[in-house]
């Protein structure tokens, strides 16, 4: 009986993966019939929503061991990605789209392109060998941002949980105040760190293997293939798409790191991410949301990633979401009881230190008076290095 179930179970986690393949499906089919079911994709969001706060959260380890298998689904959600713009642009060619229509299909394609498009070329960046970072960073044509993976990967992944990562927000900022400010820094970000990098090797900032350029290259090869789908209004309904995808992106990263302190230089902990359990996140997401390992070896594959049942609960990120679009009640009801617990369980002397001050600036209570303070194994860890 034993080996029975855990067959179920190996079958079960390999194939709650294809899950967000099948919502890309759905937002093509919705773009292809047309009409009201243009939204098809968009609606996708709400549900999600719904269904991930009223289940249960997911605290399991996934039965996956071989690689190749688990990696299908990442290839076809990240290839998926660009032909839902292309089916898209052929479909506006054909004629006959009203505004709603448009809409729709603008909506549909931008949610598309943050879940699951997102994690699947996040998940093939992260990975060695070059045509699968190739896909990964060039599929993120999609949402405006094929160099992300620089910033990403140089930048966020050494500053985590610092003043010097654009990713993480500080204590008082609302979302609307982080996400365009999130968009710009990360863009300056990408091109500091290629043009020192160029400069390293010997040659200009400014020379052609600069992989800014090569992503506006791509760019714009992607918005000519558009156009003659299907002409200059297939290719501002993708733009319009993409630049909601792009902004949608950064204010999910203000639920990833939000408030985190962490003394630059010093060693990056599990606790450095804010995790959410849910049974429909993880899968849809890859795991992205389920990120304390992989702040600690981001070569780690999606599925090995284990949740971290000792960190601070947090809610479905789609409620995070719809909390944060309330500043007052996000502040007030989420993240500070959520931070009050991380200062005091899981901080190290440093941090606290450093969280005092956020608290002062943001005009916070100094719960630090208030409460008893004592670390978490994974910070007295880190202090003692």
């Amino acid at each position: 009986m034993r080996s029975r179930q855990s067959k179920w179970k190996i079958v079960a986690d390999y194939g709650r993966y294809y899950f967000p393949w099948l919502t890309q499906f759905a937002c093509i089919a919705g773009i292809l019939a047309g009409g009201a079911w243009s939204w098809t994709g968009l609606i996708v969001l709400p549900a999600l929503a719904v269904l991930d706060t009223l289940l249960p959260d997911d605290l399991e380890m996934r039965a996956m061991r071989n690689r190749q298998l688990a990696n299908i689904p990442i290839w076809l959600c990240a290839v998926t990605g660009p032909i839902i713009y292309l089916v898209a642009a052929w479909k506006i060619g054909q004629g006959g789209a009203s505004l709603s229509d448009l809409a729709g299909i603008a909506l549909s394609c931008a949610w598309m392109s943050v879940v699951p498009l997102v994690s699947a070329t996040h998940e093939l960046y992260h990975q060695r060998g070059f045509f699968k970072q190739f896909i990964g960073t060039y599929a993120q044509v999609c949402y405006l941002d094929a160099s992300r993976s620089i910033a990403h990967r140089i930048g966020h992944h050494i500053d985590v949980s610092t003043p010097l990562d654009s990713d993480t927000a500080t204590r008082g900022t609302s979302l609307y105040a982080f996400t365009p400010k999130a968009v710009v820094v990360s863009t300056k970000e990408v091109w500091r760190i290629e043009n020192e990098a160029l400069v390293k090797r010997g040659h200009g900032r400014w020379n052609w293997r600069h992989r800014a350029f090569r992503a506006a290259v791509a760019q714009l090869i992607f918005q000519i293939v558009l156009f003659s789908l299907g002409g200059w209004v297939a290719v501002a309904t993708a733009l319009a798409g993409m630049v909601v995808a792009r902004f949608w992106i950064e204010s999910f990263n203000y639920f990833q790191h939000y408030g985190q302190v962490r003394v630059v230089g010093s060693p990056i902990g599990r606790r450095h991410v804010w995790n959410h359990f849910g049974m429909l996140t993880r899968p849809v997401a890859f795991e992205i949301t389920n990120h304390a390992d992989h702040h600690l070896d981001s070569y780690i594959p999606y599925y090995m990633l284990r949740p971290d049942a000792s960190s601070v609960r947090m809610p479905s990120v789609f409620i995070c979401f719809m909390a944060a679009l309330f500043p007052p009640f996000w502040h007030a009801k989420i993240i500070k009881p959520a931070l009050k617990e991380w200062d005091l369980r899981f901080a190290t002397p440093e941090e606290r230190a450093l969280a005092r001050n956020q608290n002062k600036a943001a005009g916070w209570p100094d719960w630090f008076a208030e409460g008893t303070t004592h670390s978490s194994p994974d910070a007295a860890l880190t202090a003692a290095e």
